[in-house]
Formats: C-alpha cells, sequence, structure tokens
C-alpha cells in the first residue's frame, strides 16, 4: 500500500527549561558512565510513551521494542494500569496487560547490545523525581524483581536487592512481551540458546526497496517490472529482463561510484576492473581485514587471475579502539599492495556512499565472525542492484544463498560446525572462491555472471525486503 507517512520523532532534552545536566542527556549516543546511559534509556522508554500520549497517540495498541534499549517503557505501562484505577501498586493483571501490548524484537548476540544496570542505579534514578515516576526506590526494586522472576518468598527488601542485583534490559522486555522474535533462523537459534526458557520466533530482515535501488535499477525494473515498488516479490520476474540491459544498468552504477572514488580518494580506480566492496559498521567481529590474511595471495590473484579492486567504507565507534585499529590496518595494506591490489576507504561514511557501493561494486564480502551476524543487510541492498555476494555462512546469507545461484558461501555453514571455527580456514575459503570460480567468471563468462546477477535480484531482492518483513510482523506480532 502507498500513500502513508509514518511519523518518527526525535527525543532531544536540550531545551531552556531544563536544567544544565538534563539538556546533556541526548548529546552523545553511547556517551559517558553508566547513569548517563541509564538515563537515555529512561528519556527513550518512559519520555517515548509520554511523548506518543501528548501528540494524541493516546490509543496504541501494541509497543514494538528494538533491542532492550527502550525496554523502560514497559515501566510506564505498568504504572499507567495501575494509575487508570487509582491504584499506586502493581498487580499481575497489570503486568498481564502490559505483555499484551509488548512485542521485543532482539538483534544481536553482541553483549554490547544487551545493556544491564546496578538495580540500586536504577532505583535511584528512576525514584530521584516523582514527577517523573512515582514510586520508591524500594517499591521499584520489589516491582522490577517481581517482573524479573526473582522467588516470591523474598520479602525482605535486603534479599531482593541480594536475589536481584542487576537489571538486564534484555530480560526486562523479554518478560514484559508477547511476542519475542530474533532477525534471521540462525539468529532466533542463537537467541534460544542465550534465554532458553522463553519462547523466540524468527522473522528475518529485509531493506526499503525504493531507498536502496539505485537510478539505472530503478528505470530498469520500471520498463520491465511496473509497480514493483508497491509490490517487491514481482521482482521474482527480474528473470526476464534482457541481460544486456542488466549490464548496462550495472555498468551506470558502477561508473557512478567509481567516479566517486576517484574523486573522493585519488585512487585511480578503473570501471574495467573486477570491484569488491565491503562497508559497515568498523567493529572487530565484522573482520573487514580477513581478505588480507595473506596479502601475498591476494596480490597473486589480481596479477594472475584478473586484477582486482577494493572499496572499504565504515566508522568505528569512538570508544571503539579495535574498530579504529581495524581501519588503521585496511590503510596500511592499500600501501603494502598498492601497484597490484587498488584499495581505497572512503570517508565520512553514510547513507548516500553506503547506497554507492551497494550498488556500484560487482561482488559484496562480508566476513563476520560466526555466530555474531545476527542477520545483515547490506549484502541485500547489494542483491537489489544485481550485486551477488561472498559471505559468510552466517545471519540471513545462509537463507539467501545458493551456492553460484545467487553469489557463493565462504567456508563451511555455521549450522553443520563442530567445536571452534577456525579463521584461517576461512580466509583459504575466501581466496579459493576469488582465484577459482568468481573472479574467472567475471573477465571470463561475462554472461555467467550476469544469470548470478539476475538470480540475486530475483530471488534475494524479491524477498529480503521490508515488504515481507512487515507482512510478517503484522500477521505474527501485531495482531496476534
Amino acid at each position: 500500500m502507498a500513500g502513508f507517512t509514518v511519523p518518527v520523532y526525535f527525543l532531544d532534552t536540550c531545551l531552556p527549561e531544563n536544567t544544565e545536566e538534563d539538556r546533556r542527556w541526548t548529546d552523545t549516543l553511547y556517551g559517558g558512565d553508566r547513569r548517563y546511559r541509564l538515563c537515555q534509556e529512561l528519556i527513550l522508554g518512559v519520555g517515548g510513551v509520554r511523548v506518543l500520549e501528548a501528540l494524541g497517540h493516546d490509543a496504541v495498541r501494541r509497543f514494538h521494542m528494538n533491542e532492550g534499549h527502550s525496554a523502560l517503557l514497559t515501566l510506564e505501562l505498568l504504572r499507567r494500569e495501575a494509575k487508570h484505577t487509582g491504584r499506586t501498586s502493581v498487580t499481575g493483571a497489570d503486568i498481564q496487560a502490559v505483555r499484551e501490548k509488548c512485542i521485543f524484537t532482539t538483534h544481536t548476540p553482541v553483549p554490547a547490545g544487551h545493556d544491564q544496570f546496578p538495580i540500586e542505579l536504577v532505583a535511584r534514578v528512576l525514584g530521584e523525581n516523582e514527577q517523573f515516576f512515582d514510586m520508591k526506590d524500594t517499591q521499584i526494586i520489589a516491582l522490577l524483581d517481581r517482573i524479573l522472576n526473582v522467588p516470591e518468598e523474598l520479602t525482605n527488601i535486603e534479599e531482593l536487592r541480594r536475589a536481584a542485583s542487576t537489571l538486564n534490559m534484555t530480560l526486562l522486555a523479554l518478560n514484559l512481551s508477547h511476542y519475542v522474535n530474533g532477525v534471521a533462523k540462525k539468529h532466533t537459534e542463537i537467541t534460544k540458546l542465550m534465554f532458553a526458557k522463553y519462547t523466540i520466533h524468527s522473522i528475518t530482515n529485509g531493506v526499503h526497496g525504493a531507498t536502496w535501488t539505485s537510478g539505472p535499477f530503478q528505470q530498469l525494473y520500471d520498463r520491465y517490472i511496473p509497480g514493483w515498488r508497491q509490490d517487491m516479490f514481482s521482482l521474482s520476474y527480474a528473470l526476464s529482463i534482457p541481460r544486456s540491459e542488466v549490464w548496462d544498468a550495472h555498468a551506470e552504477a558502477k561508473r557512478n561510484l567509481i567516479d566517486y572514488v576517484n574523486r573522493a580518494t585519488n585512487a585511480g580506480m578503473s570501471a574495467e576492473v573486477f570491484t569488491i566492496g565491503f562497508a559497515r559498521r568498523a567493529a572487530t567481529y565484522k573482520r573487514a581485514d580477513l581478505l588480507f590474511t595473506d596479502p601475498a595471495m591476494l596480490r597473486d590473484i589480481s596479477q594472475r587471475t584478473g586484477h582486482v579492486q577494493i572499496v572499504y567504507a565504515g566508522k568505528a565507534h569512538p570508544q571503539d579502539q579495535g574498530g579504529k585499529d581495524l581501519i588503521a590496518r585496511i590503510c596500511e595494506m592499500k600501501k603494502s599492495l598498492a601497484g597490484s591490489v587498488t584499495i581505497a576507504y572512503i570517508p565520512n561514511y553514510d547513507m548516500t556512499i553506503g547506497r554507492m557501493i551497494t550498488s556500484g561494486v560487482d561482488l559484496w564480502l562480508n566476513t563476520p565472525q560466526p555466530p555474531m551476524e545476527a542477520s545483515g543487510t547490506s549484502g541485500m541492498k547489494a542483491a537489489l542492484n544485481g550485486v551477488p555476494s561472498l559471505s559468510i555462512l552466517d545471519g540471513w546469507w545462509i537463507e539467501g544463498c545458493i551456492e553460484g545461484v545467487t553469489g557463493w558461501a565462504i567456508g563451511e555453514d555455521a549450522r553443520h560446525r563442530n567445536g571452534g571455527h577456525d579463521v584461517s580456514r576461512d580466509a583459504i575459503s575466501l581466496y579459493d572462491k576469488l582465484r577459482k570460480t568468481i573472479v574467472p567468471l567475471f573477465y571470463e563468462n561475462r554472461t555467467g555472471f550476469i544469470e548470478v546477477m539476475l538470480h540475486c535480484m530475483a530471488l534475494n531482492g524479491s524477498f529480503f525486503n521490508t515488504h515481507r518483513m512487515l507482512q510478517q510482523y503484522v500477521m505474527n506480532a501485531y495482531f496476534l
């Protein structure tokens, strides 16, 4: 359906009527100490509910929490349930009523995505201002302990403090949601191992087609698949698009990228050379440097099999030194491999640059450390533009990879792996796929390469999108 507007509200505390301290709470994402972070989550959760109500959205039937960062909204909903009947204490009926309203999606197995706070800090921050949260700290602790299933026979407040000394925001969301899901089938399996007592469903992520499809491919789809923006499933008809026009659209998107890269970095890249893309947040578990495990091997592939150039982009979290070191290593390899493998690292990565890279490269590379890739979406964006993936079999790629049809896999399937993960074997597999299969296909069998492009458009582009994803949320969670 089209013609609807989905409002997005941004919360900001830098207002004249606030104290100097309160104005700072929305200054820095993930900044400051634990109290700073908790106050941010209080503003998002409790403040978010109150903002919606103040703006006239007072009949919301479902609240969807993405990660536990907004989980304090459940406490605000509990407070409102009790207040409606003139009570100051929360009953089991209140808890059940809130649970019916809430949906929780967990997005990562990475510990940093599961915030935890000392329970006394939570009680103190929530109880500091009675206008903000009208419960005493002892009442708050008792309520949280009840929600998190601390044995009911513990009634002494000191015993309660010892029984639950930490508030895990993920557990708070899990306990107060009637529907919980992971963001890929494999991620759901991992989440079930992490939180064994809960029922975890699976809805694989998707990307918004009209946003991430480049201009040349939008025009191509407009000619051959009218209405594709409203019906992304219709991209399955992409197999009927003339091969020459698919290649022409790709060539135009690639020229746009290469021209930008050369202007921004003076890399001297050529649109005729096989181009690999890697652009995402610079986090160590994403292993952006796996391609440089054996620089001599990569140099040999480029010199003997077919010239290779690589476009990188991505920012590290300001407090993530490992991520910053990763970027520095890639920049070092750029100098070391100069003359045999051309490498560019595009600065100031944003959505505009992301769109250019996912649509303009010939191959999308993804190398996360299993099982840390909850879903991943960059390869989905590439697929909309006919760019196949070479990826570790983790996250969405376990579902999207048909070897040699929609792209290629690095290493063995995480589902069939016994014991630890051998990084060196991943690198060997990566080099083998490039040397024996992908680079020769690009240079020596262009028709075969275009067939892979067509299938990743028709199969992955038509399925791994927000149309299908939202339809599953509506059917399985929102109206359950």
